[in-house]
């Protein structure tokens, strides 16, 4: 097929066409390229792309092209539900940030059509959600929880949905979404067009897709859990006290414009926002535990302007897309190593570039030993501040050198025992190969370095993963109960 450098060589409506012209789009991405005329054939697709990639209108655009097309037609297949709460096209989604942003997508990408969308999630009072359902829809986007409060109150009927959505399978089932998805699964037609979209594809993700999608395309355009390229990340080893110094010194320092600071709880987001506001610095905190129209009167100030930094936490990451975000700060390191890459990839939208500062205290190693596991590379160290910490740094080669030789005085090849050491490998320990003697700053899986210096390739598996972690990341599969499989198999 010839490349596709514009979106007139899709064969789209006129209307569809204008509405992206007035969004300034001309050019498809290469998630857009690929998805779009097999969406458009009517395929299953199994999507890998990295976040900011523009996986939404990958589906978005066939979908109102599809459905426009067949109303146009007359179809009567294409008419929205005569009955309230039917709905066309389900797209599931895990926050509500997400569903928003999908909803708006729609609106936009659609305005010509006069297809009819909604967008339900928890959170808000069901009212207005209801009033929409009642009508029918071509197109409902939809968290998990509150779909299925609306589906048992008899406001959601699914029993004629054609085309199915789930996007951001893998923080789906980070958030512990699996049985709700499984629930849904078993209530729309066996018939139909399933599209899943995915920035990571784990083991757990891989078989859940393989149980709602039938002979699907597969697009791959960026390996799975590898950071933006365009992002510039820089590690700063420091005591936790001085974390809150670190960021003021670089905010004055650095050309820090539009900045999102990534803590691990609510409380910590909530009180580093009134030391940096305090600090003359405008910031506001965004977490679940704020309510969703505060959290959608931050982000709008976010993206105006009005507000120069977000102080978030791993909850909202996805659901942060924002333009023009010239910096990520890591104040406390992520729990789990996937985040750090979904994290620093709010600055390297679409193709632009942004940098990434992550700080790191003693008790924050092996967190930090797991990111460089999953990157397949060390972060560069910066030491020239007046923060830094040499012994948090000295103890991080340390953990890093007896973790080689733990893995190297193991016999290689020995599957034998399945003791809990050898099971928790799994897919972070052959994404963190090579934890090298050398320092931070060494690339773990290459022959070259980022000091210039060679690093050997160490093909064990066996690290243990960090108690904090726990075990749902670790690359273990629990043996399914039985039925299981059936839920989501058509």
């Amino acid at each position: 097929m010839n490349k596709i450098t514009s979106f007139d060589q899709l064969d789209l409506v006129e209307p569809l066409l204008q509405s992206l012209k007035d969004e300034n789009y001309s050019k498809p991405t290469p998630i857009q390229e690929a998805a779009i005329p097999l969406v458009l054939d009517g395929h299953d697709i199994l999507g890998c792309a990295q976040t900011g990639t523009g996986k939404t209108a990958a589906f978005a655009i066939p979908i109102i092209q599809n459905l426009f097309v067949n109303r146009e037609a007359n179809s009567e297949s294409a008419r929205p539900g005569d009955k309230k709460g039917q709905v066309k096209t389900l797209v599931v989604t895990p926050t509500r940030e997400l569903a928003i942003q999908i909803g708006e997508s729609f609106s936009k990408y659609g305005s010509k059509t006069k297809l009819k969308h909604s967008v339900i999630f928890g959170g808000v009072k069901q009212k207005a959600q209801v009033k929409d359902l009642s009508r029918g829809l071509d197109i409902l986007v939809a968290t998990p929880g509150r779909l299925l409060d609306l589906i048992g109150q008899g406001f959601v009927d699914l029993s004629r949905v054609e085309i199915f959505v789930l996007d951001e399978a893998d923080r789906m089932l980070d958030m512990g979404f699996i049985r709700d998805i499984n629930k849904i699964i078993k209530l729309i037609p066996a018939k139909r067009q399933s599209l899943f979209f995915s920035a990571t594809m784990p083991k757990d993700v891989a078989k859940l897709a393989d149980g709602i999608l039938s002979e699907p395309k597969k697009i791959e355009i960026k390996p799975a859990s590898t950071t933006a390229d365009l992002v510039d990340d820089k590690l700063f080893f420091t005591d936790r006290p001085n974390k809150k110094s670190l960021l003021l010194k670089l905010f004055k320092e650095e050309n820090m414009k539009r900045v999102i600071v990534f803590t691990r709880t609510k409380h910590g987001a909530n009180r580093l926002a009134r030391q940096l506001s305090s600090s003359n610095i405008e910031a506001e905190a965004i977490h679940g535990n704020k309510s969703q129209s505060t959290r959608q009167r931050t982000l709008k100030k976010f993206s105006s302007g009005e507000i120069g930094v977000l102080v978030a936490t791993d909850i909202v990451a996805r659901g942060i897309d924002v333009e023009g975000i010239t910096h990520v700060v890591n104040f406390d390191l992520p729990s789990e190593a996937e985040s750090y890459v979904h994290r620093i990839g709010r600055t390297a939208r679409a193709g632009s570039s942004g940098v990434a500062f992550s700080f790191c205290d003693k008790t924050e190693l092996d967190l930090l030993l797991d990111i460089e596991k999953i990157l397949n590379r060390g972060i560069a160290v910066l030491e020239d501040h007046p923060f830094h910490s040499e012994s948090a740094l000295l103890k991080f080669k340390e953990l890093k050198e007896r973790k080689s030789q733990s893995r190297s005085s193991r016999p290689r090849g020995n599957r034998s025992g399945g003791g809990r050491g050898q099971r928790s490998g799994g897919r972070r320990g052959a994404a963190g190969q090579g934890a090298s003697s050398g320092g931070p700053g060494e690339k773990s899986n290459s022959g070259n370095t980022r000091s210039g210096k060679p690093t050997k390739k160490n093909s064990s598996n066996n690290s243990k993963a960090p108690k904090s972690r726990g075990n749902s990341r670790s690359g273990q599969q629990r043996p399914p109960s039985k039925g299981k499989r059936s839920q989501t198999k058509k």
